[in-house]
């Protein structure tokens, strides 16, 4: 095939070939700009209305941050043509950005607490009431539930793991045979929260009732929405300005406008959080922080948070 101009952006149709058999006449998938060095990022930057108070500390931003991943940062700043708002400074491109990242860690390091309590509560729930091994009983489940689908996906998890003393253990020692509270170790969230779901409703009322003071239809909301935001947060992805594929049901501080938010997915995450008392003391206060320190370059609308989000937040302890 024929390059063309080093300058141009150029398209080449046919049908994808393997991206390391060039050679053998491959194609690209769409259209191809050329690489561009860290001042030229910084020049369409400054090109596009962005102030850039000292370019060698852009490039040295650059260096770290790939111009694509902070680029998404710039859109609340955005205007149709492809320009910036007068005022937007890189400076405070990379404060949201850095806020971005902190606030990511801080609710990953929340969902860790929800994932760890959700595995405890339902092994202890499913052990005392189906015994041990209940769970490989596709009686025992809703009919929604793809009970090979589940065991398929539960025995891959085994085989990713077969190196871990507890999965050698019981693979060495039990025929592979795992109890429900070893069985939950390999579970990731999003199985969790599928085998919540696919629980007979009587057990799902009691399990809800009982550790979250909910009712299913919540409950299930609230862990979709938690598995989203885990997924996010495991690959850095951008919570800032963002817009959230599930809704979480039926939490009253949400307006319908703010129901795909990052306001909206907060909650949910403080809903599940399994220790109020800790949300209020100690999580809670210091995101609180994280928003004082950012405040010069956030703007709480961009995330759906309302002015007074710290006292809408705190969670109802028993």
């Amino acid at each position: 095939m024929r390059f063309p101009d080093e300058n141009c952006i150029f398209r080449v149709t046919g049908p994808p070939a393997p991206l390391t058999d060039v050679s053998q006449g491959g194609h690209f998938f769409m259209e191809i700009k050329k690489a561009t060095s860290y001042r030229e990022q910084v020049e369409k930057i400054e090109q596009r209305g962005c102030c850039i108070e000292n370019v060698d500390d852009a490039v040295r931003c650059l260096e770290s941050i790939n111009y694509y991943r902070l680029s998404a940062y710039f859109l609340p700043f955005r205007k149709a043509d492809g320009s910036y708002n007068a005022g937007t400074s890189f400076s405070r491109i990379v404060q949201i950005y850095e806020f971005d990242r902190l606030l990511r860690r801080s609710l990953f390091s929340a969902l860790e607490e929800i994932e760890i309590s959700m595995r405890a509560r339902l092994a202890y729930f499913h052990a005392h009431k189906y015994s041990p091994i209940g769970y490989l009983d596709a009686s025992i489940y809703s009919r929604s539930h793809k009970h090979q689908k589940f065991l398929d996906t539960f025995n891959r998890e085994v085989g990713h793991s077969t190196n871990v003393p507890f999965v050698k253990h019981h693979l060495d020692c039990y025929d592979g045979v795992f109890p429900i509270w070893v069985a939950v170790e390999l579970f990731s969230f999003g199985m969790l929260s599928y085998f919540y779901a696919d629980l007979v409703l009587a057990d799902q009322k009691h399990f809800a009732s009982e550790y979250y003071k909910t009712v299913p239809k919540n409950l299930k909301s609230w862990l979709r929405c938690a598995t989203d935001l885990r997924n996010i947060c495991a690959h850095y992805g951008r919570l800032y300005y963002r817009i959230f594929s599930a809704i979480p049901a039926n939490i009253e501080e949400v307006e319908e406008k703010d129901e795909r938010s990052l306001w909206a997915v907060f909650l949910a995450v403080r809903n599940l959080y399994p220790n109020p008392k800790k949300w209020n003391e100690e999580f809670l206060p210091s995101i609180k922080e994280l928003f004082e320190k950012y405040s010069s370059a956030i703007q709480l609308e961009h995330i759906s948070f309302p002015e007074d989000w710290a006292e809408k937040a705190i969670a109802k302890e028993e």
